[in-house]
């Protein structure tokens, strides 16, 4: 990988509104899941949100047909192969490339916070807005925590960032953290619900 990925982490590329089942979750819906959301994999999480496993593609093809009211927690990968959001990019190629795995949830203190796919390592090769957005989302974290839910859209150096803000205050300081990611021209901060404050 460039320079430009190698120094790019986990947390800057994965997606974050993730799907996920429980081991109590029949074999049937979690097939349905997969195919009707072109899934590679799906994490399966405890009560507590804690990943437990994960079933893939090939766990499900494993499973006969007379066996598909079997619930995931039979069938699915265990331990879960998962990364953490600090990890870098070139750390997750690899180990998907060794592991064989098309994604891997990715979690903090044991929680799903996210996943990131083979796709997702792609579109950095190819895409700068993708490697901005990248950017700017890892000050982001760096500034309020790898859970706020803000979204990241980059048009050829125009961002847009969505999401709630605690204050006025807060909504300049995201603006002024983006500009000073090389290439973007324009941001613009959409709040669209109140968050709870954060502290810097």
């Amino acid at each position: 990988m460039s320079e430009r990925q190698s120094s790019m982490q986990v947390r800057d590329l994965m997606i974050r509104s993730v799907i996920s089942v429980r081991p109590e979750t029949s074999l049937r819906e979690a097939i349905s899941i997969l195919v009707d959301n072109r899934f590679a994999a799906l994490p399966v999480v405890d009560g507590d949100g804690l990943v437990v496993g994960v079933l893939s593609e090939s766990n499900a093809l494993a499973v006969g047909p007379d066996q598909q009211d079997a619930s995931v927690g039979s069938t699915m990968s265990t331990p879960a192969e998962v990364i953490s959001p600090g990890s870098d990019v070139s750390t997750a190629a690899v180990r998907m490339l060794n592991g064989r795995l098309r994604s891997l949830p990715v979690v903090e203190q044991g929680l799903l916070i996210g996943i990131v796919a083979r796709r997702d390592l792609l579109r950095v090769l190819i895409n700068d807005d993708v490697t901005i957005a990248a950017k700017i989302r890892s000050l982001l974290d760096d500034y309020a925590g790898s859970r706020r839910q803000w979204t990241i859209a980059s048009n050829e150096g125009k961002i847009e960032i969505c999401g709630g803000f605690s204050s006025k205050d807060e909504q300049r300081i995201v603006a002024a953290l983006a500009r000073t990611v090389p290439g973007v021209r324009h941001v613009d901060v959409l709040p669209t619900a109140v968050a709870p404050a954060v502290g810097i």
